[in-house]
């Protein structure tokens, strides 16, 4: 039987919202080993919006992160309150500043961050029922906050990063773009992506291996 795997995303564009060449990695990875995929985002407005020409916040503009993740999904998501563990044998979080700025606050707070309700209920159901969960790129900075506190992680090798996710309680290992960190008593998967990556295709090589072990554990 195929896995079924829920990916959730956290609107769109990498400066705003999930990155999207990490998301379509993802589920092209996903689709090419034959599982199911359902995708959800929370049904929240984005912390801001960002011209990703110019890199400036767009003063008064307003996005809801599921309207704009759906961009990504091409219509097929569902909102992140419904998403059941009984449905699911794994998840996958990709990345982009809209990990650190809409699924939690990371972004702002730093090791004082919160994570969004709807994904700390279906993330920490998934673990209790001792699925797998893979993070990638920054998305790893909400690891302290959802697991045990000696959950070990990767975000490549951005010490400064590193330290203020430590300081939730998680342990980083420093790995490099085209490998994963496999956390094998929390069944929890990381990899740097584009926290690394100079192209696409340093992205891709370790993106597949999460893929790759967050199925063979599912």
């Amino acid at each position: 039987m195929s896995k079924r795997v829920a990916v959730i995303l956290s609107g769109c564009g990498v400066f705003d919202g999930s990155e999207i060449y990490e998301s379509v990695i993802t589920l092209l990875q996903l689709d090419q080993a034959g599982a199911q995929v359902q995708c959800f985002a929370p049904d929240i407005e984005q912390m801001h919006v960002i011209n990703h020409v110019t890199g400036d916040v767009m003063e008064g503009e307003r996005r809801n992160v599921l309207v704009e993740a759906a961009r990504l999904a091409r219509g097929n998501i569902k909102n992140l309150a419904e998403a059941n563990a009984e449905d699911f044998d794994a998840v996958i979080i990709p990345g982009g500043f809209g990990a650190a700025k809409n699924l939690c606050d990371f972004a702002v707070k730093g090791s004082g961050l919160t994570v969004d309700k709807s994904l700390v209920n279906f993330v920490q159901a998934m673990h209790q029922a001792d699925k797998p969960v893979g993070l990638m790129c920054i998305a790893p900075a909400m690891v302290g906050k959802l697991f045990s506190e000696d959950v070990h992680f990767t975000i490549g090798d951005d010490l400064e990063t590193a330290s203020a996710i430590e300081a939730t309680g998680a342990v980083h290992e420093r790995c490099p773009v085209n490998n994963i960190c496999i956390d094998g008593a929390n069944k929890v998967v990381t990899t740097p992506a584009y926290m690394l990556a100079g192209n696409i295709s340093e992205a891709a090589s370790g993106i597949n291996k999460l893929v790759d072990a967050v199925l063979e554990q599912a």
